[in-house]
Formats: C-alpha cells, sequence, structure tokens
C-alpha cells in the first residue's frame, strides 16, 4: 500500500479539515472528487449505508465515514504501519468517535 484512498467533494468542510491534518502529519494521500466519478460516489455510498457522506477514508480493509486524523492513523498502524512517520504517534481510540463512525457504516 502506498497511499491513503481519501473521498472528498468541494466545499467540505470536514473534508478540508481532515485534510489539512493529513497533510501535517506527512501522511500520503490518493483524492477522490466524488462529483468528478459516479464510481467514486457509489464507492462512498456503499460504504456509508447509501448516503454519500464525505470525507471518507479507505485504508485496506478500514473503511471510515468522517474519520479524525486521530482515527485514520489508528487505521494506519493496523492496515498500513509503513505510511506511518517517524516520530508520528498513535492516539488511544476515542469512545465517541469510534460509536459515530460504527454507526455511519464505517468499520
Amino acid at each position: 500500500m502506498t497511499s491513503i484512498d481519501f473521498y472528498w467533494r468541494p466545499g467540505c468542510g470536514f473534508c478540508m479539515s481532515l485534510e489539512r491534518g493529513l497533510d501535517k502529519l506527512n501522511l500520503p494521500l490518493t483524492k477522490y472528487n466524488i462529483w468528478d466519478d459516479p464510481e467514486y460516489a457509489a464507492t462512498v455510498r456503499e460504504i456509508a449505508n447509501g448516503n454519500e457522506t464525505v470525507p471518507t477514508v479507505v485504508i485496506g480493509d478500514a473503511k471510515l465515514v468522517n474519520p479524525s486524523a486521530g482515527q485514520v492513523l489508528q487505521a494506519l498502524s493496523a492496515e498500513a504501519p509503513e505510511l506511518i512517520p517517524e516520530g508520528v504517534e498513535i492516539p488511544p481510540p476515542g469512545k465517541a468517535g469510534g460509536l459515530i463512525n460504527r454507526l455511519l457504516g464505517g468499520s
């Protein structure tokens, strides 16, 4: 694995916020604008219980709907630890974030 799959759409404040956080951590992203390609939107709907909720992040088998940067790091540690830059610490999982992600259809 060489990057994180990052599904987004223009004007999404949550997308911009997460992207800034991941950029600060120097994490590699492959971005997919769901308004550019119907297949990208279909991928997000499949992950998010029929909704086009973005940002949606895919890292190997982990599928995250509107995650925090910390949740992305947690998924990376399990699915692609080689993508985590040296010196970046993985935060412990948060109860509320994990519950919200499960309710929205992420894993």
